[in-house]
């Protein structure tokens, strides 16, 4: 007899049902996170007729985009990389839609898809009770009040960057000046001719020190590791697709060669003004480590001509300078931290076999993360963009479509027989409230 079949008796000695707090059954699947990731799973699951409900502890979707990214954004890679499933970009969209465009196309892809995330609910906890076979999946609103949304399945949306990653450097809490991190980041505008620190050479911390040049602030720049720096477009084309399409004929070893004969062409030796490369090709690293090549949009150029500095690592902060590990000291006014995001996973999901406590991401790589036990799945941890969220989006609602008809029929049957049901308040899909439906 399945969990299902056995929901009728196991409900009646659960303890669970003596708590005060409300509980909404939800028929289909709980996803965690209203970003692109979670926007994706929510859309190709109602494609399948499978109904969901999304939380999100924000007051939007997309909350990363909106509200923690700089102004000057642009997708990375052309817009075709980066749509969802089931929705192309608009034709009139340039390749690299801005930070604007993107969130637009969001909104329009939620509209779309009749996409209504429950906002402003942070998720506290989510464990999977054995008794039942059900994820209990509790969620605090603003003003502390708690709801239990239990469910059969689980998709964690929360991807790679749900926390920023803050380094602890020697001495920053005397620092006079002032520290942000880059999702706190908007325009270059508000430091215009000040000196000003950035920490962290990946795209943003990139962009940041252009977008500070531009506004005629004076940035330098921490190098703490081997960095590639590529091009954004090689030969006419977007570097990244041109890379997708000489790897369907030519090892990735061989592929890499190209790209970093063609960036020392455009480039010249990246390691004579401070960037030294990593001993793998781009793509092999991203593949082994999942650390992104640095795409150029101008700042090489400032590198090149001295407008934008290169340091090694930091020793320690004083109130108005910092020392650097090579024993150079220099006079700052404002350090900006473009140190990444990271999972925080581990913060509130009960589950240890799915997901590493160390990093909050699964411990399988791809193309193997996206599918864990007892109907838990995860969608955005790919360390593949947007292509890797729609790949994963699209097996998750395939999995569960399996399951869902006739495990939903068969439930159905059960709790009508056992309870009196009340739809709930949400308008996408009839869930109910098990609160005050005790046999």
């Amino acid at each position: 007899m399945t969990c299902l079949r056995e929901l009728q008796g196991k409900m009646a000695n659960d303890h669970h049902f003596n708590h005060s707090r409300p509980r909404v059954w939800v028929p289909g699947p709980v996803i965690v996170g209203a970003g692109p990731s979670g926007l994706a799973a929510a859309a190709c699951l109602k494609d399948k007729g499978v109904p969901s409900i999304v939380l999100e502890r924000s007051n939007c979707i997309a909350s990363l985009w909106q509200l923690k990214t700089y102004d000057r954004l642009r997708l990375h890679l052309p817009k075709k990389y980066c749509e969802l499933p089931m929705m192309p970009f608009p034709k009139e969209y340039p390749t690299y839609p801005s930070k604007q465009e993107f969130v637009e196309y969001l909104e329009n892809y939620a509209k779309r898809f009749e996409i209504e995330p429950v906002f402003e609910q942070v998720v506290e906890s989510a464990e999977y009770d054995e008794s039942v076979g059900f994820w209990r999946v509790v969620s605090v609103g603003l003003k502390g009040e708690e709801v239990e949304y239990e469910c059969r399945w689980l998709v964690v949306a929360t991807g790679e960057n749900a926390e920023a990653v803050v380094p602890e450097i020697e001495g920053m809490e005397e620092f006079d000046g002032e520290v942000q991190h880059t999702s706190e980041y908007k325009s270059g505008s508000v430091f215009r001719g000040k000196k000003v620190l950035v920490v962290g050479c990946g795209n943003s911390g990139m962009e940041v020190c252009l977008d500070l040049c531009n506004h005629n602030a004076h940035p330098s720049l921490v190098v703490r590791d081997s960095v590639h720096v590529l091009p954004r477009e090689m030969l006419g084309r977007s570097t990244f697709g041109l890379s997708m399409w000489l790897l369907r004929w030519l090892p990735i070893r061989l592929v890499d060669r190209l790209l970093l004969i063609m960036s020392w062409l455009i480039f010249g030796n990246t390691a004579t003004f401070g960037l030294d490369r990593p001993k793998l090709g781009p793509l092999e690293l991203k593949s082994k480590t999942g650390k992104t090549p640095v795409l150029d949009v101008g700042t090489l150029a400032k590198i090149k001509s001295g407008d934008v500095k290169i340091h090694p690592s930091i020793q320690s902060v004083g109130s108005h300078s910092v020392q650097f590990v090579n024993g150079r000291i220099e006079d700052f006014d404002a350090i900006i931290l473009a140190t990444g995001y990271k999972s925080n996973t581990p913060s509130w999901l009960k589950e240890k076999s799915m997901f590493s406590e160390k990093d909050g991401m699964p411990r399988k790589s791809f193309p193997q993360s996206w599918k864990g036990e007892c109907g838990l799945y995860a969608v955005g941890f790919t360390k593949r963009g947007l292509v890797g969220s729609s790949m994963d989006a699209k097996r998750i609602s395939e999995d569960i479509e399996k399951f869902w008809k006739a495990e939903a029929k068969n439930l159905s049957k059960t709790i009508a027989r056992s309870f009196t049901l009340q739809p709930t308040f949400f308008p996408v899909f009839s869930c109910y409230d098990l609160e005050n439906t005790r046999s």
